[in-house]
């Protein structure tokens, strides 16, 4: 999400989501992008691009009560997929009201969405939670990437994480990727999937369709 402002251009996420969360407008905001998100994924589904969307969602959006129940409208009204959606929530978020975030992870797997951890390793990550929720992925945080090949105690995080991961059955993408050596080293590791400007800048929607169809 992008923020095109007329008389201050360009606003990046850092600058305004922070706003956003303080005055609770992120709800709005968090529900709008899952609309859209869906929506775009069930265009490009029709047209045979079967392409997973992940979706960050707020410490407040996730702890809204209705929220299973509007994941679930959203994949009703455009016929999507559950497994091409994927829902991106910080350690934090599940870590505040452990029970009930449990709870709520558990009606998102039955509608058979995507769940992973973001900016995993940021936060206090307890194994025992990492164990019982129903999550997909983990997303190495792009502070440990940023470093690599050179930093020894990055690689030795990134190593760890890697590790952990598969023992407990995840997969694991790094994230702001941004050199081939970076790439490498990560390949390697056995991280299983990267993202970040190595692979391409933000994209519009017109954009990314023209990525993956020259991906193939």
């Amino acid at each position: 999400i992008r923020w095109r402002d007329p008389e201050r251009g360009d606003v990046p996420p850092g600058a305004f989501i922070p706003v956003a969360e303080d005055t609770g407008f992120i709800v709005a905001i968090g529900d709008w992008v899952l609309e859209r998100a869906a929506r775009q994924a069930a265009h490009w589904h029709a047209q045979g691009l079967a392409v997973p969307v992940a979706v960050n969602v707020s410490a407040l959006q996730f702890q809204h009560e209705g929220f299973v129940d509007r994941v679930a409208q959203v994949l009703r009204e455009h016929a999507l997929p559950p497994h091409l959606l994927e829902l991106e929530l910080t350690e934090s978020i599940l870590l505040r009201d452990a029970h009930g975030a449990l709870e709520r992870l558990h009606a998102l797997a039955r509608l058979g969405v995507q769940l992973s951890i973001d900016d995993f390793g940021t936060g206090y990550s307890s194994l025992a939670y990492l164990k019982r929720f129903p999550i997909g992925r983990l997303k190495i945080d792009r502070g440990f990437v940023r470093g690599l090949p050179g930093d020894d105690g990055d690689a030795g995080i990134v190593r760890a994480i890697v590790q952990l991961a598969h023992a407990l059955g995840l997969k694991v993408i790094a994230e702001g990727v941004e050199t081939e050596a970076q790439r490498e080293f990560l390949a390697a590791a056995g991280c299983d999937e990267i993202q970040g400007w190595l692979i391409a800048p933000a994209l519009d929607v017109a954009q990314v369709a023209r990525h993956l169809r020259v991906r193939g």
